[in-house]
């Protein structure tokens, strides 16, 4: 038994003796790193970071910094002998030295460069820029700099808005700075790129090395500094106000930052800015020994995502137009990135990518500029999908991009339908002041949603009519009062079912929408959905929606709510900022600016509840639009209040006219359980009899007297 009691008395010291052992290796270890930390702080405070500028400076203050550089480099690629030997004989700025001597003279630069002619001319942006003040999402401000004279690289700006931060951390403004330079010649700008660059690298040090979140370092930053840095690397490659110091910080953080990318990055659209950041990072710097490897993965990796995010009719499933286009640039960077390299792609790659610019070009409106649907911006868009026309040869892309004066119009009817992504555009034609309508019958979508299924936009006459609300912001003072209005349904043209909008619907589409829920024909467009989650709301109800477009005329909403109690109906009608709105006869509304109006004519027996709101912000958010992040302006939101019992349906007519309104006389004939047959006459005389049907397209039928 003493025996025994012994045996585990030692077992137990031992344990106890190894414990303290590991104990004591790990505390070594954490204060090794403090230690490291700490002395690269000291050295921060004995050399003033502004003058470090030689390489012999950069050698001297961050010696460890150098060496995993070159550490990291293929040392047997070729031109890189003489900095292999220095290296081996631990000659550390002698190696550096003839590294930069070996950018300089190499000729397999990937970007050409010019040293312009000195002169003093300037750029209103560059030169707020030199002042550290900044512009981003619409917000001016100027960036303090902290006692040790480094910039304040997580300032999140006015409005305490972390995406403000973001942008600066991503350098654009750096590219505005080479533009201002490479066009005047004036070294300020120059010097300003030097400043910023030495000035982010020796604050974000030491490289965290793991995923964040934090302003310097995030996956979308990562990648947009590779992109900027790279083109400055080699386009100031002759010019002497890049300092060789701030030269050889820059490859210092490449592999930082290809490490990153390549172990903490993101999907989805994320995805496609981070791989193209990759990809830059291992053509623009091929003597890395990772450089192989980073294009081999982001090749992979970025096919893979394509797969994923883009559905077969061209469109990324978020289903955003600026996050479309966003992926769509980023997976054009790529196919570049590899045809520059020599880097085959698989062909699906580029066809991908054509129906992606495709969809661009045939959602455009006749002004030239984007949707504005979900998390997007008003962007004009012509000049790109005129570039991408003369590399695809897409003639009916050019057609549309210039209103028909270019190019060769497009086979078969105006309008288009989007059968993955559930978007029906409709046109009367091509010219600027065609009318233009967008109707969303698909998905959710993937991310940066909206709770707007079955909304409607309309323009005519080179004016927005019926708008979306846009997206605000999402962090700040301007999001924190607008991101649920923005996200929500009150910000759409949609239905309310007793106060209460959308529930989050399906992500993803399974299948394309067939036949029976859309129609393009020659007089006429015709498309229908449904939605039945609505948020605090018992019971069931179901709203369905059915869009006839008369091409050319009008168009006709048919609501069907099915219920099994009685409800409170909303109906909302949002207007462009520019329209004057106001009551027209019967329950009508007209919203008019300076090239015509448009009326909403509610048809039947019925009568509603009208109401206006504009600019409200109690009891809740109303009559708000943005058509740019961090921009807020009141627009006028026309709202139709019902109360009903039971199964209802409601027929409103969307008429366009310019100069003058143009009176018209709509009557609801009959009504079914299944559709609706609607008479239309105008002025003229013209008349139109239409069979509306809530759910089936093949039901349609319209007949006229002309």
């Amino acid at each position: 038994m003493r025996k025994k009691v012994a045996y585990i008395l030692r077992t137990i010291v031992c344990f106890m003796a190894l414990f303290l052992v590991l104990l004591r290796s790990n505390a070594q270890e954490i204060n090794g790193q403090n230690t490291l930390v700490n002395h690269q702080e000291e050295r921060n405070k004995q050399y003033d970071w502004q003058t470090i500028c030689t390489v012999e400076d950069v050698c001297k203050v961050y010696p460890q910094l150098m060496i995993t550089l070159l550490d990291a480099l293929n040392m047997n690629y070729e031109g890189l002998r003489e900095v292999k030997m220095a290296h081996e004989n631990g000659d550390i700025t002698l190696a550096c030295t003839l590294l930069l001597d070996y950018y300089k003279n190499s000729n397999k630069m990937p970007f050409v460069w010019q040293v312009p002619v000195f002169s003093k001319n300037i750029n209103t942006v560059a030169d707020s820029n030199l002042q550290n003040i900044f512009t981003f999402y619409n917000k001016t401000y100027t960036v303090p700099r902290d006692s040790n004279g480094h910039l304040k690289w997580n300032y999140h700006g006015p409005e305490d808005d972390i995406e403000w931060a973001w942008a600066l951390n991503r350098h654009h403004h750096l590219g505005i700075l080479l533009d201002a330079y490479l066009q005047s010649g004036n070294p300020d700008y120059s010097r300003a790129i030097d400043s910023n660059i030495k000035d982010w690298i020796i604050s974000s040090l030491p490289y965290p090395g793991k995923k964040s979140g934090t302003e310097l370092w995030r996956g979308l930053e990562v990648s947009f500094r590779i992109k900027v840095w790279a083109r400055i690397f080699y386009t100031l490659m002759n010019c002497d106000d890049l300092c060789p110091a701030t030269r050889l910080l820059i490859l210092s953080s490449i592999s930082d930052h290809a490490h990153y990318s390549r172990n903490f990055h993101n999907q989805g659209n994320w995805l496609t800015m981070e791989m193209s950041g990759l990809a830059m990072a291992a053509i623009s710097w091929p003597e890395f020994n990772e450089s192989p490897s980073w294009i081999a993965y982001s090749k992979e990796t970025i096919t893979k995502s394509m797969m994923g995010q883009v559905y077969p009719d061209g469109v990324q499933t978020e289903l955003t137009s600026g996050y479309h286009l966003t992926a769509l640039v980023n997976f054009n960077l790529f196919r570049d990135i590899c045809l520059q390299s020599n880097e085959s792609l698989p062909e699906i790659f580029e066809e991908q990518i054509e129906k992606m610019w495709n969809y661009l070009a045939y959602t455009m409106r006749p002004d030239g500029y984007s949707l504005l649907n979900n998390d997007s911006d008003l962007r004009d868009n012509r000049e790109k999908v005129i570039n991408a026309s003369t590399v695809y040869k897409r003639k009916d892309w050019l057609y549309l991009a210039t209103n028909g004066k270019e190019g060769q119009e497009p086979y078969g009817e105006p309008s288009v339908f989007f059968p993955y992504a559930g978007h029906l555009i409709m046109r009367s034609g091509y010219e600027p002041e065609a009318q233009y309508g967008f109707f969303d019958i698909g998905p959710w979508g993937t991310g940066h949603q909206h709770n707007d299924k079955l909304n409607i936009s309309i323009s005519a006459f080179g004016q927005e009519f019926l708008v979306d609300g846009g997206r605000f912001a999402y962090t700040g003072e301007v999001a924190k009062k607008f991101r649920s209005y923005a996200r929500g349904s009150s910000g759409h043209n949609v239905i309310l079912i007793d106060g209460n909008g959308q529930a989050p619907g399906p992500n993803l589409a399974n299948q394309p929408l067939n036949g029976g829920n859309f129609t393009i024909s020659e007089k006429f467009d015709y498309a229908w959905g449904s939605f039945n989650k609505f948020n605090d709301t018992e019971g069931i109800c179901d709203h369905t929606r059915a869009l006839l477009y008369v091409r050319d005329k009008f168009w006709i909403v048919v609501d069907r709510i099915s219920t099994d109690r009685p409800r409170k109906i909303e109906t909302l009608w949002h207007w462009h900022p520019d329209c004057t709105v106001e009551p027209d006869g019967k329950n009508s509304v007209s919203g008019k600016n300076s090239k015509g109006n448009l009326e909403i004519i509610p048809v039947g027996f019925r009568r509603h509840n009208l109401s206006f709101v504009k600019g409200q912000e109690k009891p809740v958010i109303q009559g708000w639009y943005s058509k740019q992040y961090n921009s807020a302006v009141p627009n006028v939101t026309s709202i139709y209040s019902d109360e009903i019992k039971g199964n209802t349906t409601f027929v409103w007519i969307l008429y366009p006219s310019s100069g003058k309104l143009q009176p018209i006389k709509a009557k609801l004939v009959t009504e079914n359980e299944t559709d609706v047959n609607i008479r239309v006459t105008n002025a003229k005389g013209d008349r139109w009899e239409i069979t509306i049907p809530f759910s089936n397209s093949n039901k349609v039928v319209l007949r006229s007297n002309h």
